[in-house]
């Protein structure tokens, strides 16, 4: 029997408009057999949480430029555990220090954090690892 595919949700929370990072990581995913869904740009958490129950994804990613992430990612899933979806898994990327990173981690409001220049061949494969189909 064949296992179904990852599901992911690619989200772009906030006012950041830059957008060419995540998609390119929303491509390399899907080129890797997953089934992606890229939310666009100028998402609310709110909608990023709707959408990830709605496409009943494993996995949401935001990408944060913006300085925002200590606000979006303890938000996320705080909205998750509210709607009984705290096994989707969280992950992010972007312009992130190390500090925040470790904190994001700590306290269980990121599983995961890529920073600009990560391998893409290091997420798919963290992906695989850590999302059971």
């Amino acid at each position: 029997m064949a296992q179904r595919k990852i599901r992911v949700l690619m989200a772009k929370p906030g006012l950041d408009g830059h957008d060419r990072g995540v998609k390119v990581i929303a491509r390399g995913l899907r080129d890797a057999g997953m089934e992606v869904v890229y939310t666009g740009l100028h998402q609310t958490v709110e909608q990023v949480v709707q959408a990830a129950i709605q496409e009943d994804v494993d996995v949401v990613g935001l990408s944060i430029l913006s300085g925002a992430h200590m606000t979006f990612f303890p938000r996320v899933m705080e909205l998750l555990r509210q709607r009984g979806a705290q096994d989707i898994m969280v992950i992010g990327g972007g312009t992130i220090p190390q500090a925040d990173i470790r904190e994001l981690k700590e306290k269980g409001w990121a599983r995961e954090i890529f920073t600009p220049g990560t391998n893409l061949e290091t997420i798919v494969e963290w992906i695989r690892t850590n999302v059971r189909t």
